[in-house]
């Protein structure tokens, strides 16, 4: 298969799409890569999705990356006698350790600790995704005395968020550390972290997968928005989780804040995933709305390596329409006249590294010359991201002998990955590149191709060197 766009789709899987028969249906219609949710997936669940994917995988004979998405800390309020109450704006509320009522109007049990000693006077609690507000007015004693500024209905469980407070507990629960290792074990391409407050929680999650997978922050609280720029250049990949960060955040920063973070993964060349509610009308509807299409719109335009969808695929009546969608929206954008420009116009400075000035210069060498591709040697994915960096209007392929390497990189925008044994001389790399390019369609005899690479061949990050060859009547190359 080969795409003829260059963003990238993620597809969340569920109990609507998690049969062997409808992820083939989902990746032709466009996945690239699909979301396994650990909220909702048992460790026997993602190990069966894994081998479904990997089987569909094997059939198309094109890479797939699976995502393994962590849950993160659910903090929730305990149950309500009668099941749920109605609070009133004005009226005083209080979050207590009491564990053993049930609440009422006045009171409900708070069963996080770390939130009752966290939180300061006029620090505010959003609850139920934000549908009600309460600010803090007395704090100690194992008590949060609230003032409600915000009413309505609450009822057992929902969800607590604290925008103002910055908790002591890491990312990573213990439910998050298991499914990790099991994640790790059914040998997952990416893991994203779920409510990063710090660059701390990013650290102690590399330090137990060991580059075994991808690590993809996913940005959904304030505290992690003012500490942007550490947390981009420890992740391997970011995430702009704009639900949660538009309950935390005014919903009116969360446009800007999306744009601010997809330019700052550009420039430091790190894939950026912008998801949520992307189209959230085809959970029930075959067709999305006119703001929904413009929202897709406005990532692809922006230059993010790829859009996500979430219920629209994992319990939605269209999954497959869904990504269809997205996948038609996308190459309508990038045939589009002003695509290039705008892109072109968020083009970065390349660092001062010999990776970085090859990349940048192979990027101007294609254009000027007008040439079919650029082919990229990669051993560890880097020389891949970085040609994709520089956002060439050349396609891009990607060859590297490691499949883990391939399936990584099929989130990062633009990128045509295939596997390949590592060449044995300059010659016999410059045949296969020529003769992969030519057997994946992407050039005919008598056109020429960039071909980059690191000599000595297969050795990691060390890209130095710009070649430009003839694809012969054979398919094969001369430089």
């Amino acid at each position: 298969m080969r795409r003829i766009r260059r963003a990238k789709i993620l597809a969340t899987l569920g109990p609507a799409s998690h049969e062997e028969n409808m992820i083939e249906e989902l990746a032709k219609a466009g996945a690239d890569v699909f979301r396994i949710n650990m909220s909702h997936a048992s460790h026997e669940l993602l190990h069966q999705t894994v081998k479904r994917i990997r089987a569909v995988e094997a059939r198309l004979n094109y890479p797939i990356g699976i995502l393994a998405d962590l849950q993160g800390p659910k903090l929730r309020v305990w149950k309500f006698t009668g099941g749920s109450v109605n609070l009133v704006a004005g009226q005083k509320f209080t979050l207590d350790s009491e564990q053993n009522d049930t609440g009422n109007a006045d009171r409900v049990y708070l069963p996080h600790p770390e939130i009752i000693e966290s939180v300061s006077v006029g620090d505010r609690l959003l609850l139920d995704d934000g549908k009600l507000q309460l600010k803090a007015t007395k704090v100690g004693g194992g008590v949060i005395e609230t003032e409600v500024v915000y009413g309505g209905k609450l009822s057992d469980k929902k969800g607590v968020s604290l925008p103002d407070t910055l908790l002591p507990t890491g990312a990573l629960t213990e439910k998050d550390h298991a499914d990790l290792l099991e994640a790790l074990k059914a040998e997952v391409d990416w893991v994203a972290l779920s409510f990063v407050q710090r660059p701390e929680d990013i650290i102690d999650v590399r330090k137990i997968v060991q580059g075994r997978a991808g690590v993809m922050a996913k940005i959904e609280k304030p505290q992690a928005i003012e500490r942007l720029e550490e947390i981009v250049k420890l992740s391997d990949a970011i995430m702009v989780a704009r639900g949660d960060l538009g309950v935390e955040l005014p919903l009116e920063q969360v446009p800007g804040l999306q744009k601010r973070m997809i330019r700052m993964c550009r420039r430091y060349g790190k894939p950026v995933v912008v998801a949520t509610q992307m189209l959230e009308s085809m959970i029930t509807a075959p067709v999305p709305t006119r703001a929904e299409v413009s929202d897709v719109s406005i990532a692809v335009f922006e230059g993010a390596d790829a859009v996500m969808l979430s219920a629209e695929s994992a319990s939605g009546q269209y999954p497959v329409e869904a990504v269809t969608t997205m996948a038609k929206v996308a190459v309508a954008v990038e045939s589009d006249g002003n695509y290039r420009n705008i892109i072109r116009a968020a083009q970065t400075e390349p660092e001062a590294t010999a990776a970085d000035a090859i990349s940048a210069a192979t990027r101007q060498v294609a254009e000027t010359l007008d040439l079919a591709a650029i082919v990229t040697y990669t051993a560890s994915g880097s020389t891949g991201i970085r040609a994709a960096r520089e956002r060439p209007s050349k396609p891009i392929i990607a060859l590297s002998p490691n499949l883990r390497t391939i399936r990584r990189l099929s989130v990062v925008w633009g990128i045509h990955c295939v596997q390949t044994e590592d060449a044995v001389n300059l010659e016999d790399m410059v045949d296969r590149a020529c003769v992969i390019a030519y057997q994946e369609g992407f050039a005919r005899p008598g056109d020429r191709i960039a071909i980059t690479a690191g000599v000595p061949l297969g050795t990691p990050g060390a890209t130095n060197m710009l070649r430009i060859a003839f694809v012969r009547q054979d398919g094969a190359g001369s430089s």
